[in-house]
């Protein structure tokens, strides 16, 4: 089966492009929704502003339609991400670069033509946004799993030669600043970890780390308050920012030491701290995190760290595995472009002894939430993240109900219910 065309359209992700720069800087105010203040980061108008997609649709020639939808993160450009990705900007270069390579191709592998889309160049030389590379391999995955009357997790543990596992995901969800309502909704529906909290600048945090504590004694607390049934023993993953590092001069033993004080707090719960610090390079905040890591484990400290920044590319992922910076990486699907390479992400991870989150952002839409949940049933991370959206509820029930429905499809052909 071939591609007959390729049909854009405009449309809106789950929340919002912050200028992360500008919020770090303290230099706004909140009003209500917005900021108040310079944005700082090129290509921003305002420090917050409505998130955009492309939606990407490949018409078969049978008629049938696959489609996907390229989405950028909430906070691009920061941390040697690709810019604002703004739809009227990017569609023309979807249309002259990326539906002339499309058109006409046979739809036999997902892998080929992923990675011919991944590799496409402008006139330039540059390589094709993030956004778009991740959009469009959503698509040619679809357009492939029709072709074939499987699921596109099937697509996937056939063409890479996995097995597939019949048991679901761990669920982490976002709590974005609502930290303690949208903490109770997660609780209430038995989220498997949580919060996130967003504690992005450090007024949020505590100038010694003091509200973080504060918070993460009445979350454990409110657990046991609301739990929806006696053995609901969920992990805690709190998203720090680089705040942590900021409060505590970049200093490995106090950070280090503070953390075991939040372990001591949230104890028997595990405990996830996200981007505990955030330094200027790639290659400072891999030496950084690799020190942090190797202080825990060498004082036996119980807690985990999560990398995001500047961890944006497969080749990025190889090297904080490789140097064992960080327990856990956060494989943050926009910005790796295109599908194979979060895939091939996951597998590296699992195979040199890194713990694999299969995350994004809560800027994506229900369509690149669906497909990522397809990905993660595939390759097995350790968890994936409830997306789009800081709502909670509307992430949670698009991500649990697509691998619901995939889980009861994948039972019905083997013959169980």
């Amino acid at each position: 089966m071939k591609i007959a065309d390729v049909v854009l359209s405009k449309g809106l992700t789950g929340f919002y492009f912050d200028d992360q720069r500008a919020i770090r800087s303290g230099n706004f105010t909140e009003d209500g929704l917005t900021y108040r203040g310079e944005s700082v980061t090129p290509g921003f108008t305002s420090i917050r502003q409505a998130g955009e997609s492309v939606s990407v649709q490949i018409i078969l020639d049978n008629g049938q339609v696959a489609y996907g939808d390229c989405a950028a993160v909430q906070y691009s450009g920061a941390g040697g991400r690709d810019p604002l990705f703004l739809a009227d900007e990017y569609i023309p270069l979807i249309e002259e670069y990326i539906s002339p390579l499309l058109i006409g191709q046979e739809l036999t592998s997902f892998r080929e033509l992923a990675e011919k889309v991944d590799a496409c160049r402008d006139a330039d030389g540059n390589l094709m946004h993030t956004a778009i590379r991740y959009g469009v391999t959503q698509a040619i995955l679809d357009a492939v799993a029709r072709c074939r009357g499987v699921t596109m997790a099937e697509v996937i543990v056939q063409e890479y030669g996995l097995e597939l596992v019949l048991e679901p995901v761990l669920i982490f969800c976002q709590t974005g600043d609502d930290r303690k309502i949208n903490a109770d909704r997660m609780i209430i529906k038995g989220v498997d970890v949580l919060p996130h909290g967003l504690f992005n600048n450090v007024d949020k945090l505590g100038r010694n780390g003091e509200k973080l504590k504060e918070y993460l004694r009445w979350l454990k607390q409110r657990v046991h308050d609301l739990r929806p049934y006696d053995d609901y023993f969920p992990d805690f993953q709190v998203d720090v920012y680089g705040t942590i590092g900021e409060a505590f001069d970049n200093d490995i033993p106090r950070i280090g030491e503070y953390t075991r004080e939040l372990a001591e707090i949230v104890a028997p719960h595990k405990l996830f701290i996200e981007g505990p610090i955030e330094l200027d390079s790639r290659d400072e905040h891999i030496k950084g995190m690799a020190d942090l890591r190797a202080y825990v484990d060498k004082n036996n400290i119980p807690v985990q760290f999560v990398v995001d920044e500047w961890c944006n590319t497969l080749e990025d992922i190889k090297a904080f595995t490789q140097a064992k910076a960080g327990h856990m990486i956060q494989i943050k699907t926009p910005d790796m472009g295109g599908l194979n390479n979060s895939i091939e992400a996951v597998l590296y991870c699992k195979k040199h002894g890194m713990t694999a989150y299969l995350g994004g952002t809560c800027n994506e839409t229900e369509r690149s939430a669906q497909i990522t949940v397809q990905v993660a049933m595939a390759t097995r991370p350790r968890q994936i993240l409830s997306k789009p959206g800081m709502g909670v509820d509307e992430g949670l029930s698009i991500v649990t109900n697509e691998m619901n429905r995939l889980l009861a499809l994948l039972n019905r052909k083997q013959g169980r219910r």
